[in-house]
């Protein structure tokens, strides 16, 4: 017999065995549903750059197995991901792209410049729309997924273009297109909910189709592009943030009957007044289509379309013959039918009120915020709607010091009021924040303050003031729940008129001799009882009863050990951690009034 006929027998027996599995083949568990970054690349053949590149615009990211079968300092990746990323079309597109880029080097190298500006202009391209409607199915997805897309996108429109970096001016410019085009939807239709300015820059929150979507937007200052930020993977993400945001604008845009894109009056826009130049595009394309669909409908075809561009000619690249009535209502009250208690709220806000801003405080975002919340504003500058020397403004928005000339007919005040009249839902008083004073604190409104335990002052006044406005009554400090129902301290802080005292104290009068005849009436039946004294006995007996009980402390840190000890460990971890965490909250309430016991001590 032969070696090779007894190696066949061998393997014939191991075969027989149920748990045989050959060396290399058909891997189990982990081994089989993860593979390495390296092993990953190699299967798609493709370098890291473009690796990357796939995984941000598919929407694929590493993963953490239980059990790490290359070692701790891997990353993973789910074998369906890979497999999802190597039957995308896209990954052929990025290979013609990367070929090409060799063709054009080697045009450069031979110094042939001809034939690599004839390459550049036929360079392979591809489009990320069928990825947007693969990732986002719903448009509430889209929604949901908004946040670090707004955040991004209003980042690169305040960068630098830097050549060195790859970002080109088209981008910058693409980018801050389509955040003024966000902030004109919600400003239009009144979607702006909370706003805080902060070191970092400027938090808004807008409720859109029941979806609340925050972003941060940087202050409006030169920007420092630091080195170890890896731009090439922040380029990828705007790259698809530019696309996603687009078709949410489209959709928003066509939602409230205004053609997209826009095409906006070039005067404005050679002025840098693009946010108003929306607005003004916004308010007169809605109105036009409104007319169109009211009396065009029996029109033919062809000439209701010359006649929409007829118009749309008209209204967009001319002012219109009545500018001055026309600049100064930006935003057009529509029927409040389809609309919601918040945006009804936010549309009466700043009604009736014009705002005039000066050129040191920070126009793009007070141009935003205002128009949300029902104001008309203008500021220092050419194609402003009016200029200051309107005697119908009733606020001036300023942040120096001194004024070269002051109007007796409006109030100076510092942009912060513009904040938090937002952010509490009410006019504040506006001696508070008048020009040469230091503001009340700027509180933020995503902080909840009764799950935190700590309400500052100037939160405890706005919430009375609140009170105040819906004509509800609160104990004022240092007066209790029984001093409210006294028709003389309501009177003297006005919140009872002269009648309604007058009847409160009839009331309150009639309680007492009600009360009092009451008591009477016991006493009587208490004295002519023949067994008052033993009743008498038997509540001394039960107070005695009560006053020999352990304490309620004692009792419920007994409570808490025993159930402490019949947890799990599991259980126990958690009651710990939550306990921990506890007291790292009472432990930061108390640091805050230490601090402003200090800060009150030393002023």
């Amino acid at each position: 017999m032969t070696k090779k006929d007894t190696a066949k027998k061998t393997v014939a027996k191991l075969k027989k065995n149920k748990h045989y599995r050959p060396a290399g083949k058909k891997r189990e568990g982990n081994a089989a549903r993860y593979m390495t970054r390296s092993q990953a690349i190699k299967q798609l053949q493709v370098n890291l750059s473009v690796f990357r590149k796939l995984c941000i615009l598919k929407g694929v990211f590493p993963r953490e197995p239980k059990k790490k079968v290359k070692g701790n300092n891997q990353t993973y990746y789910h074998v369906k991901d890979i497999a999802f990323i190597q039957h995308d079309p896209l990954l052929e597109k990025l290979r013609e792209q990367r070929a090409y880029q060799k063709k054009i080097h080697k045009a450069l190298a031979k110094k042939n410049e001809d034939l690599a500006t004839r390459l550049r202009t036929r360079e392979p391209s591809y489009t990320l729309d069928r990825l947007i409607r693969e990732r986002y199915p719903k448009f509430v997805d889209a929604l949901r997924d908004l946040d670090d897309c707004l955040s991004m996108v209003h980042l690169f429109a305040a960068l630098p273009a830097v050549e060195r970096l790859k970002i080109n001016v088209e981008r910058v410019h693409s980018c801050r297109r389509l955040s003024h085009e966000w902030q004109a939807y919600v400003a239009r239709c009144h979607k702006l909910r909370k706003v805080f300015v902060s070191v970092k820059g400027i938090y808004y929150q807008a409720e859109v189709e029941g979806q609340k979507i925050t972003w941060l937007a940087p202050h409006a200052m030169q920007q420092v592009l630091p080195d170890d930020v890896n731009f090439s993977v922040m380029l990828t993400f705007v790259e698809f943030y530019e696309t996603l945001l687009g078709f949410v604008n489209f959709r928003l845009y066509h939602s409230i009957s205004v053609k997209y894109p826009p095409i906006l009056d070039p005067r404005l826009e050679a002025l840098a007044a693009d946010l108003y130049a929306l607005t003004r595009y916004m308010n007169g394309n809605t109105k036009r289509i409104s007319e169109e669909q009211e009396s065009g409908s029996t029109k033919p075809e062809h000439t209701r379309g010359q006649l929409e561009g007829a118009q749309f000619e008209e209204s967009e690249h001319q002012l219109p013959s009545n500018e001055d009535r026309a600049l100064m209502h930006l935003i057009e009250e529509d029927d409040d039918n389809d609309d919601d208690e918040d945006t009804k709220k936010c549309k009466k806000l700043f009604k009736n009120m014009k705002f005039y801003l000066s050129r040191e405080v920070p126009r793009e975002s007070l141009l935003f915020v205002i128009p949300a919340f029902g104001g008309v504003v203008s500021w220092e500058g050419d194609a402003a709607p009016f200029t200051e020397a309107d005697q119908s403004i009733t606020h001036q928005i300023v942040d120096r010091p001194s004024q070269g000339h002051m109007y007796l007919s409006r109030e100076y005040i510092q942009p912060q009021w513009i904040y938090d009249c937002i952010n509490f839902g009410v006019i504040l008083e506006a001696h508070r924040y008048l020009v040469g004073r230091v503001p009340p604190p700027h509180l933020s409104p995503f902080v909840d303050n009764e799950a935190e335990g700590y309400f500052p002052d100037y939160a405890e006044t706005i919430k009375r003031f609140e009170a105040a406005a819906k004509n509800e009554v609160l104990p004022m400090p240092g007066v209790g729940k029984d001093d409210l129902d006294d028709p003389q301290l309501l009177l003297a802080e006005g919140y009872l008129s002269r009648t309604e005292a007058i009847e409160v104290a009839e009331r309150k009068k009639e309680r007492a001799t009600s009360e009092k005849q009451y008591l009477e009436d016991l006493k009587q039946e208490v004295q002519g009882h023949p067994d008052a004294t033993a009743s008498i006995a038997v509540e001394g007996a039960q107070v005695e009863e009560e006053s020999s009980r352990p304490h309620l402390e004692q009792v419920a840190e007994d409570t808490d050990g025993t159930a402490l000890m019949m947890m799990s460990r599991r259980n126990r971890g958690l009651f710990k951690a939550m306990k921990i965490a506890k007291d790292k909250k009472k432990a930061k309430v108390e640091k805050l009034k230490q601090r402003k016991k200090q800060i009150a001590e030393s002023t």
